[in-house]
C-alpha cells in the first residue's frame, strides 16, 4: 500500500516527554513530505497551541493541515483557512458547568487564546503548561461564557474521572461526544465530532481514501482515528485496550515510535533500534 497521509497525535505520540520532536522523528517526517505525503497534526489542543509544531515541520510549505480541539476544527496551514468548525452553545456550556458542580469536578474552556476557569487547579495548570495558553480566572463561569465555545474539559484524579466518564457518556450520549484525552482530562465536543470524523471530512476534500491513511496515537481520544485509518497505529506507551484495537503497535514516544512507522511503511527503509 502506498500511503498518502500520516496523521499524528501530539502529546505522548509525536512529542517526547519534554514536548520536543526527536531529531530522528523530525527527519523521517520531512523525508515523507518530500515524497508528497501529507503530515497532519491531530490533537485535543487549541489551534494556536499547535502552530509552533506545524512551523517546525514546515506544514505550510507542504500544504498540510491541523485538526485541533479533538477534530472540532480543521485548519489549512498554507492559507490559514478553517475548513471545518464545530462549537457548543453557551447554554450547553452552562449545563456542563452545572454537571461539573454536581460531580465535584474541575472545569475549564477556551475563550480566544485564554483558558477560562472559575478556580485555578493543578489540572488546568497542566493544560496551560502543555498549550502555552494563559489561565484567566473569572468570578462566574456562566456569565463569562456568553458565546459559543469549541470544547470544555472536566478534570480530576484519574480514578474519579474514569467513573465520571462512564456516567456522563451514558447521560449525554445523544447530545455530545465525551472522551478522555489524558487520564485526568475528560473532553466534551459537539455530538459526532471526533478526530476520526474530522479526518474523514478532510480526506474527502483531498480525494484520499481511508486505506491510504496512517493514524498514530496513544489515548482514548485517538481511538476514532486509529480505527478509521487504513493503518491504525498505537504507541508503545498507549493503554493496552488501545493497542488491542490498533492494526499495529510501534515503540514509545521516547524511543522514536513515530519515526519507526514512517521508516517502515512510507520510506521503506529498515527500521533501526
Amino acid at each position: 500500500m502506498t500511503y498518502k497521509m500520516i496523521v499524528l497525535d501530539l502529546d505522548d505520540t509525536l512529542l517526547q516527554d519534554d514536548h520536543t520532536i526527536s531529531p530522528r522523528t523530525k527527519q523521517a517526517l520531512m523525508d515523507a513530505q518530500k515524497l508528497g505525503v501529507k503530515v497532519v497534526l491531530a490533537s485535543g489542543r487549541p489551534t494556536s497551541a499547535m502552530y509552533d509544531i506545524a512551523e517546525e515541520l514546515e506544514l505550510k510549505e507542504y500544504g498540510s493541515f491541523i485538526l485541533s480541539f479533538n477534530g472540532a476544527k480543521i485548519t489549512n496551514c498554507q492559507t490559514g483557512e478553517e475548513l471545518f468548525s464545530s462549537t457548543l452553545t453557551p447554554e450547553t456550556a452552562h449545563r456542563l458547568y452545572e454537571i461539573s458542580r454536581r460531580e465535584n469536578l474541575w472545569i475549564h474552556t477556551y475563550i480566544g487564546d485564554y483558558i477560562v476557569t472559575e478556580a485555578g487547579n493543578q489540572y488546568t495548570t497542566i493544560e496551560s503548561d502543555i498549550t502555552g495558553l494563559e489561565v484567566f480566572e473569572v468570578d462566574s463561569f456562566v456569565e463569562s461564557v456568553n458565546e459559543p465555545v469549541v470544547k470544555l474539559l472536566m478534570m480530576d484524579d484519574p480514578e474519579k474521572l474514569a467513573e465520571a466518564e462512564k456516567k456522563l457518556q451514558q447521560e449525554l450520549n445523544d447530545e455530545l461526544s465525551v472522551m478522555r484525552s489524558k487520564p485526568y482530562f475528560l473532553e466534551f465536543t459537539e455530538k459526532g465530532v471526533t478526530k476520526g470524523t474530522s479526518l474523514n471530512h478532510l480526506i474527502g476534500q483531498l480525494g484520499i481514501t481511508r486505506e491510504e491513511v496512517i493514524a498514530i496515537g496513544d489515548s482514548y481520544n485517538d481511538l476514532a482515528m486509529i480505527e478509521f485509518a487504513g493503518l491504525g497505529v498505537a504507541m508503545g506507551n498507549a493503554p493496552q485496550d488501545i493497542k488491542e484495537k490498533a492494526n499495529y503497535v510501534t515503540d514509545t514516544n521516547m524511543k522514536d515510535g513515530v519515526a519507526k512507522v514512517v521508516e517502515e511503511f512510507i520510506l521503506k527503509t529498515p527500521s533501526l533500534v
